[in-house]
């Protein structure tokens, strides 16, 4: 006899038990679906728990790049600087040995033939200078004329005049120097105001 035609036989002679076996089967399959469900369920979160970890750790290195980027060009600034203003502190200390050709130049007297050659000898040397400052980029600031500048120039007194507008260098003191556009000591100046 089949097992499909004991069964049957089972189920005339006692109807309850093969209902009550029915309902197991069927909790068994629903049991087991169950459990599928969950255990995908529980897979799906485990892989958008990877994602997001695999999207944050995109984000650590976008952003370590980046960060290695920003180091590379401050150092690179930074040596360019050194590079650019490393005179800075020496061509502020020659300044005032040019200031001092140039006064030995202003007030010398001209006239005096016994001195004429020393002159010229003290005016090629501090041509020479300039020219050796101007080599490193050391440029001078001779605002004569121009309009007041506060950032290259610096007031010594203010005076009335009616030939120029106010605001207007009329006489420099003291010139001033700049080193690759930095400024190294402001132009001494006198400044024109309205009368």
């Amino acid at each position: 006899m089949s097992e499909q035609t004991q069964a049957k036989e089972n189920e005339q002679d006692n109807p309850q038990e093969a209902v009550e076996q029915e309902q197991a089967s069927e909790q068994q399959a629903q049991g087991e679906d169950n459990s599928a469900e969950a255990e995908i369920a529980a897979l799906h979160a485990e892989l958008e728990a990877a994602k997001q970890t695999i999207e944050d750790q995109k984000d650590s290195v976008v952003r370590a790049a980046a960060e290695v980027e920003n180091i590379r060009r401050r150092a690179a600034q930074d040596v360019d600087k050194a590079h650019k203003f490393a005179l800075e502190k020496f061509a502020g200390d020659l300044l005032p040995v040019l200031d001092n050709l140039e006064r030995a130049i202003e007030f010398a007297d001209k006239d005096n033939e016994a001195i004429k050659p020393m002159l010229e000898g003290v005016e090629m040397t501090a041509k020479s200078f300039v020219e050796a400052l101007g080599k490193f980029n050391v440029e001078v600031v001779e605002p004569q004329g121009e309009t007041f500048n506060p950032d290259l120039h610096q007031a010594m007194s203010m005076q009335p005049s009616e030939d120029v507008a106010p605001n207007t260098v009329l006489a420099v003191m003291q010139k001033g120097y700049t080193l690759n556009g930095r400024l190294l000591r402001p132009a001494m100046v006198m400044v024109s105001k309205a009368p």
